[in-house]
C-alpha cells in the first residue's frame, strides 16, 4: 500500500500521492455509505420544498395561524434566503474548517430550524417572527449542505465515478419532492390541519435523524488534510477507506508515482481571493459556471410556476388531484439522472451537458407550440413535461458537478456557495416574471414564457458547447490545480 510522501525537509512543501490513491480506488461499501449519509441533502430540500409549498396555503386557515396571503407567500423568501445565507457562511467555514465539522454542523443547523418550526403557536406578531426566524435557519442549514457535502463527495469518490455520483445524488431532490408530496397528501386530508402541518415540517428532520450517525462516523476528505498540512491525519483517514476496500475483497492496484502532488499549505482563503480566482485566473469557468446555473433555474421556473395554472385552469384537472400529476413529473426528474448519468463519464461532460440543455430547451419550445395549439390534454401533458426534465433534470444537476470540480479544492465549497447563491436569487425572480407574462391565465403569454425558458436552456448548451472543461476521468487536481500547489507546469486558466 503507498504511503504519503512526507515532507520535503525546510522547505514547508508536501509531498503526496494521495490524490491519485483516492482515484485509483475500486466501488466499495464506503462509498455507499458515504452516498447514504451525505446524497440525502438533497432529499431533505426536495422534501422541504414540497412540503412548504403544500403547507402554505394551509396557514392562511384561522385553524392554524390565521396567515395572509402576502405573509404565506413571504415564508418561501425566507426560506431562500436562508439558503443563500447559509450556502455562503457555511461554504466559507467548510473551506476553512473542513468538510466533516460543516456536514455534521449543517445538518444539526436544518434540523433544529424545522423542529423549531413545528412549534410555531398562536396567530399573532411574535408567531409570525417565530415561524420566519425558523424557516431562514432551515434554509441556512440546507444551503450550507449544499455546499459542504459536494465538496466532500467530490474530493472522496474516485475520479471514474465522480461524474455519476454527483448528478444522480443531485437528481434525489426529486426523490424528496415525491416523499414530501405524498406525506403532505396524507396528513392534509386524514389529520387535524393545525397538526398535520407541523408534523410535515418533522418528515424532513425524522430522515435527517436517521443518517446523523452515518456522518458522524465518516472520516475527513483527505484531499482537503493534505492541503492544510494535516500530513498524519490524512494518511490515517485514506488507509481508513483503503483498508474498506480491500476488505471488500477488491484488489488495489499500484499507484502512479507521476501523479505525485507537490504543495505549500498556506493560510484559508476568503471570498475577496475567491473573486480574485474566478475573475482573473479562471474568467471564462466563471462564466461557465454562473450560465448553467442561471440557465437551468429559469428553465425549472418556466414550469414551475405555470404548473398548477396549466393543470386547473387549462385542463379542468380538480385542485385535489394536481398532486398526482406533480409525482409523475417528479418521477421524470428523478429517472433521468439515475439513468443517464453514467454517461457524462462515459461520453464525456462538454458532450452530455451540452446535449441535455440543448435538448431539454428544445423539447419544451416543440411542447409550447404544442400547448398553444390546444393539441395537448393533461396526461399527455404531463408526459411531455416527464420526458423534458429526463434530460433537463440530468443538465440541471450537472451544473452543480460543473461548479464543484472546475475550481482548486481551497476555495471549492465558496465556489459552490457563490454559484448556488447565484442560481436562488434568479430562482427568486421567476414568480414576478412567469407571473407578469401569466396574468389572469392568457395562454398566449404562457407560451412566451415556455419559449424564454426554452431559448435560455439552449443558450447554456451552446456556451457549454465553447467552455466546457472535459473533466471526465480525470483527477480533481488535473482539473484544476490547487492555488497551493507547487509545479514548473503554467497552471490551468480560463
Amino acid at each position: 500500500m503507498a504511503q504519503s510522501l512526507g515532507s520535503a525537509p525546510g522547505t514547508g512543501t508536501i509531498r503526496s500521492l494521495i490524490p491519485a490513491r483516492i482515484d485509483r480506488l475500486t466501488w466499495s461499501p464506503f462509498h455507499t455509505r458515504m452516498i447514504m449519509a451525505l446524497g440525502t441533502a438533497w432529499v431533505l430540500d426536495g422534501i422541504e420544498i414540497t412540503i412548504a409549498g403544500a403547507i402554505g396555503p394551509v396557514l392562511a386557515d384561522e385553524a392554524t395561524l390565521g396567515l395572509s396571503t402576502t405573509q404565506v407567500g413571504a415564508i418561501a423568501t425566507v426560506y431562500l434566503l436562508g439558503e443563500v445565507f447559509g450556502a455562503l457562511l457555511f461554504g466559507r467555514l467548510s473551506d476553512a474548517l473542513g468538510r466533516k465539522n460543516l456536514f455534521v454542523v449543517t445538518l444539526g443547523v436544518y434540523l433544529a430550524g424545522n423542529a423549531l418550526t413545528a412549534l410555531t403557536w398562536g396567530n399573532g406578531t411574535m408567531a409570525l417572527v417565530f415561524l420566519y426566524v425558523t424557516r431562514f435557519i432551515a434554509g441556512a442549514g440546507i444551503g450550507g449542505e449544499y455546499a459542504a457535502i459536494n465538496s466532500a463527495i467530490d474530493e472522496m469518490m474516485p475520479a471514474k465515478y465522480r461524474g455519476r455520483v454527483d448528478i444522480g445524488v443531485n437528481g434525489t431532490y426529486w426523490g424528496g419532492a415525491i416523499l414530501g408530496t405524498l406525506g403532505t397528501f396524507v396528513l392534509l386530508n386524514h389529520m387535524d390541519l393545525n397538526i398535520g402541518w407541523r408534523i410535515g415540517f418533522l418528515i424532513g428532520p425524522v430522515l435527517g435523524a436517521l443518517i446523523w450517525n452515518l456522518r458522524r462516523h465518516l472520516p475527513e476528505s483527505p484531499r482537503w488534510l493534505i492541503m492544510h498540512g494535516r500530513e498524519a491525519e490524512a494518511e490515517e483517514n485514506i488507509r481508513i477507506i483503503e483498508h474498506e476496500v480491500e476488505r471488500s475483497g477488491r484488489r488495489l492496484p499500484p499507484v502512479d508515482e507521476s501523479k505525485t502532488i507537490e504543495i505549500q499549505p498556506a493560510a484559508s482563503h476568503g471570498y475577496l481571493s475567491l473573486l480574485r480566482v474566478l475573475f482573473k485566473q479562471y474568467p471564462s469557468r466563471s462564466i461557465l459556471g454562473a450560465t448553467l446555473m442561471i440557465t437551468q433555474s429559469f428553465l425549472y421556473n418556466a414550469i414551475f410556476f405555470t404548473y398548477t395554472l396549466v393543470l386547473t385552469d387549462v385542463y379542468g384537472v380538480d385542485k385535489e388531484d394536481a398532486p398526482l400529476y406533480l409525482i409523475a413529473f417528479a418521477l421524470g426528474n428523478l429517472i433521468g439522472p439515475l439513468a443517464i448519468g453514467h454517461l457524462f463519464d462515459v461520453i464525456g461532460r462538454r458532450k452530455m451537458i451540452a446535449g441535455t440543455y440543448l435538448l431539454s430547451g428544445v423539447l419544451l419550445a416543440i411542447t409550447a407550440f404544442l400547448f398553444d395549439a390546444g393539441l395537448l390534454n393533461a396526461i399527455t401533458q404531463t408526459i411531455a413535461w416527464s420526458v423534458i426534465f429526463f434530460f433537463a433534470s440530468a443538465g440541471a444537476s450537472s451544473a452543480y458537478l460543473t461548479a464543484s470540480e472546475i475550481f482548486p479544492l481551497e476555495i471549492r465549497a465558496q465556489a459552490i456557495a457563490v454559484f448556488f447563491a447565484i442560481a436562488q436569487c434568479f430562482g427568486a425572480i421567476g414568480p414576478v416574471f412567469y407571473g407578469y407574462l401569466i396574468g389572469e391565465g392568457d395562454t398566449g403569454k404562457l407560451l412566451i414564457g415556455y419559449l424564454i425558458g426554452a431559448g435560455v436552456m439552449v443558450v447554456g448548451g451552446i456556451v457549454e458547447i465553447f467552455l466546457g472543461i472535459d473533466a471526465e476521468g480525470k483527477s480533481l487536481e488535473d482539473v484544476a490545480a490547487p492555488l497551493s500547489a507547487v509545479t514548473t507546469r503554467p497552471r490551468a486558466t480560463g
